[in-house]
């Protein structure tokens, strides 16, 4: 029987999933040490021993039900994509609050499926939309807010990168759920939403390439380049252009730009850099710049569902603006 959650103790969290990004989030909320590492599943050895040298007192288990068994208060997710929605829903059926890597599902209506199950459990549930936790974002997000820009007309979102993912499983429609869009796009959508307070999408138009192809509508491969335009409620323009495997001449380009009746304010990467950006304001021909790096930013968004899972495992709505972001994407995706 497992034990009632005690609010003084220190949360007992999972993770389920230890490749990269999952290591970099266990040891960003093992430093924050708002959460206990607790226990690690992932069906390779070598991975397994990497996130043990972060948290050496963690148990090991053997998959998802192993983990459920366990005396836990949280799971962290960091599985490939068509894993997602399956595992936290096992997940609240055992009571625990989740977080998980994006997408929180394949399609709109596998998020949900995940967000009704997290209400209906009255269970903390987080996504990893890191790009929100960078402070040049939430200093444009919080000059937006101010209307500093006046009325917004335009947002131009860019994530082009130079590489691709490693593994199988994401060039698979399948298993991913599309391609470039749902692994980058995401996040651009995800910012340009959040940073304007989810104003409703009238309309979506879209263009998806694979291999310099157009896919006209093709289910049986994934974009490896996209466009798209979301018109606004507002009457706001929102362009969206991102890839992979893109020549690019430098790593990655990224980018988040605001233009209004009063200005503009941009996110851009520095020199290429996945990891370094720098937020300006734009007034004509004059430019301010907010933030520069550097900015460690990358397991805040972690840190934050930690800092509130301290607090209460209870159920908090607002997740449920992911699934604005996941309806743009289906609508992107035209299905």
């Amino acid at each position: 029987m497992k034990r009632a959650p005690n609010p003084y103790s220190t949360p007992r969290v999972g993770f389920l999933g230890v490749g990269w990004i999952g290591r970099h989030r266990m040891e960003a909320l093992a430093r924050s040490g708002r959460v206990e590492v607790a226990a690690i599943a992932d069906p390779v050895e070598e991975l397994v021993l990497k996130a043990r040298e972060i948290a050496p007192r963690a148990e090991l288990a053997d998959g998802l039900a192993p983990l459920l068994d366990m005396d836990l208060d949280g799971l962290v997710i960091a599985t490939p994509s068509a894993l997602h929605a399956e595992q936290a829903l096992a997940a609240f059926d055992a009571g625990l609050a989740v977080f998980c890597q994006k997408p929180l599902g394949r399609t709109a209506a596998e998020t949900r499926m995940v967000i009704e199950a997290a209400r209906r459990a009255d269970r903390l549930l987080g996504v990893d939309l890191s790009y929100r936790f960078t402070r040049g974002m939430q200093a444009i997000r919080d000059r937006v807010r101010a209307g500093d820009l006046g009325r917004i007309y335009a947002v131009d979102l860019v994530f082009h990168n130079a590489y691709g993912p490693d593994k199988p499983w994401f060039y698979d429609p399948a298993l991913s759920g599309g391609g470039c869009v749902v692994d980058l796009g995401i996040h651009l959508v995800d910012l340009a939403l959040w940073t304007l307070d989810f104003p409703r999408i009238e309309a979506v138009t879209s263009r998806l390439y694979a291999g310099g192809e157009p896919l006209d509508g093709r289910r049986d491969r994934v974009e490896d380049y996209a466009l798209a335009r979301l018109d606004l409620e507002t009457g706001a323009a929102v362009t969206l252009a991102c890839s992979w495997k893109v020549s690019a001449g430098c790593d990655a380009v990224i980018q988040a730009a605001f233009y209004g009746t009063g200005g503009g304010l941009a996110l851009r990467n520095v020199d290429g850099s996945f990891y370094d950006f720098r937020a300006e304001q734009y007034r004509w021909t004059a430019r301010e710049i907010l933030v520069e790096p550097p900015d460690d930013w990358g397991g805040r968004a972690a840190v934050d569902w930690a800092e509130r899972l301290v607090r209460s495992r209870e159920y908090d709505p607002d997740i449920e603006r992911v699934l604005d972001t996941a309806q743009a994407l289906d609508a992107i995706y035209q299905r």
